[in-house]
């Protein structure tokens, strides 16, 4: 192995290492900066007019039931039922007419007793940071409980705090699984997109005209 080669390998270790410190660095500074705002237990949530769920698929790529989506629904009901929140919007994608996550979150909590009418639906939540941004600049919500699980909760939170937005967040029960390990190393690398938007002072896709929560569902 010639001399160029070896600088040349050794400073990709370098810069591999880095990078790697960069992202665990900045994966701990979402955690403290969120862990007061985090609740597991439902009797020390404070109450909050609106729940914002945070969307994703009914089914596993495979056709199997996504354990992620209906924890988040279980969460959902059992904030509006303990009288926690007045009103539920769930956010996510509706890219397609035959891909509609809040249209799906809808119908489970309409079987899960939850009344039509407090129920909003944002289809413009692309991503994360569109769900938390437009949760306060178009549904008009500067305080609210965000729903998903612990790891996502983190992130939105972040999110939210750095918006001047003042969110707390309820978890919903994860998965201690292969996938759900997939799942959470790739919030790794989500994080780190999370301080890039912030850098860069993104905005949501799409954000269009005030909806008034409360007035009609």
């Amino acid at each position: 192995m010639n001399l160029t080669l070896k600088k040349i390998l050794k400073f990709f270790s370098i810069g591999v290492f880095i990078a790697i410190m960069l992202i665990f660095l900045l994966n701990q500074v979402v955690k403290w900066r969120t862990e007061k705002y985090i609740f597991d237990n439902i009797d020390d949530l404070p109450k909050n007019n609106v729940a914002l769920v945070l969307g994703t698929s009914r089914y596993r790529q495979d056709g199997t039931a996504n354990q992620y989506f209906h924890n988040r629904i279980k969460a959902a009901v059992q904030l509006y039922e303990n009288d926690k929140v007045n009103y539920i919007l769930v956010s996510g994608d509706n890219r397609t007419v035959y891909y509609n996550e809040p249209g799906v979150m809808r119908q489970e909590l309409l079987k899960n007793g939850i009344p039509y009418n407090v129920i909003y639906m944002d289809y413009a939540g692309f991503r994360t940071f569109d769900s938390v941004v437009r949760c306060s600049e178009v549904f008009g919500q500067d305080n609210f409980t965000i729903v998903s699980q612990k790891f996502h909760n983190q992130r939105a939170l972040y999110i939210a705090h750095n918006k001047n937005i003042n969110a707390v967040g309820f978890n919903a029960k994860t998965i201690d699984s292969k996938d759900g390990f997939k799942v959470q190393l790739r919030e790794l690398f989500a994080r780190v997109k999370v301080f890039i938007d912030i850098l860069l002072k993104e905005q949501p896709r799409f954000l269009g005209e005030p909806i008034e929560i409360g007035k009609s569902a």
